[in-house]
């Protein structure tokens, strides 16, 4: 895998059944919403739409957010809650919530690489959350509803939020090879094992259904996904 020699906690290998599955050394993709965001961004203000009597808008503080390389002690540094980091390249962006300091891999919670978009929640009871190499986090509503949401995706792209991303539906991705494609289906972005509802590794042509009901959908290493 790659960042700090650490495995990536949320990956599988190989054909994958709910209740069995196995941690691999970290091809777990995530992106698909396009987006560059580069460290360090100015965390200014941006006007919202509440006006003031006589028409001039009310300046509110943008949403909070995080460079994509460091160390961050949640309920001072980071508040809980579910982060995006848009806009990264072939996994090298790595970040890991631990129940500590310590740096063992004992303290470990949950872990990923990134490819594309990632999400991540950051639990009240996490101790410290690290990125490395990652584009910028920003703090989204995990509870928030989209427009009009896409009915195709980046095989590679990564996490996208079911509703908001990505419609529901039943997608079809071929050409794949040598079980390099694998999805997963999700309930919440706290990359646990009990997060996932259903995930598989794919060669030839994959057809996943993903439901209303599901939080988010991951894919790394597909052809490009389209509702079928």
């Amino acid at each position: 895998m790659g960042m700090k020699g650490k495995i990536a906690l949320g990956a599988v290998v190989g054909v994958v059944v709910i209740g069995a599955v196995s941690a691999n050394a970290g091809d777990s993709g995530a992106g698909g919403n396009s987006g560059s965001s580069g460290k360090g961004n100015d965390k200014g203000t941006s006007a919202s739409a509440e006006k003031k009597p006589g028409g001039a808008k009310a300046a509110e503080p943008e949403k909070p957010s995080l460079d994509g390389d460091g160390d961050y002690q949640v309920g001072s540094d980071i508040e809980p809650g579910t982060y995006r980091s848009t806009g990264n390249t072939d996994a090298m962006c790595y970040w890991e919530s631990a129940k500590d300091a310590s740096g063992e891999m004992d303290s470990l919670l949950a872990n990923d690489n990134v490819s594309g978009t990632g999400y991540v929640t950051v639990k009240p009871t996490d101790k410290l959350f690290t990125s490395s190499d990652c584009g910028d986090w920003e703090a989204v509503d995990p509870n928030a509803e989209g427009g009009k949401a896409a009915t195709s995706m980046a095989g590679d792209g990564g996490m996208f939020k079911v509703g908001v991303d990505i419609a529901p539906g039943t997608y079809k991705s071929t050409g794949n090879k040598d079980d390099m494609c694998y999805w997963e289906r999700t309930k919440d972005a706290e990359h646990s094992i009990d997060s996932i509802l259903a995930n598989n590794n794919v060669s030839g042509t994959a057809v996943v259904t993903i439901a209303a009901s599901d939080a988010y959908f991951k894919t790394s290493g597909c052809q490009d996904w389209k509702k079928a």
